[in-house]
C-alpha cells in the first residue's frame, strides 16, 4: 500500500464506499450479510485494489 496520510486514507474509503453503495462492483470477496460498505472499500485500499488514485500538488 502507498503511503497515504489519515486524510487521504478517509477520503478514498468514503469515495469507494459511496460508489459501491451507487452500485459499483466490488474487487473482492464479499458476504453480503455482514459487510457493508466502509468494511469493502477499507479491504479493497489495504489490499492494493482501489480503483482510486492521488494526485499530489
Amino acid at each position: 500500500m502507498t503511503e497515504y496520510n489519515k486524510f487521504e486514507v478517509t477520503r478514498l474509503i468514503g469515495a469507494r464506499a459511496l460508489q459501491l453503495a451507487m452500485g459499483a462492483p466490488a474487487l473482492v470477496k464479499v458476504d453480503k450479510k455482514k459487510d457493508k460498505y466502509l468494511d469493502i472499500a477499507k479491504r479493497e485500499l489495504e489490499k492494493g485494489v482501489l480503483p482510486i488514485t492521488v494526485k499530489r500538488y
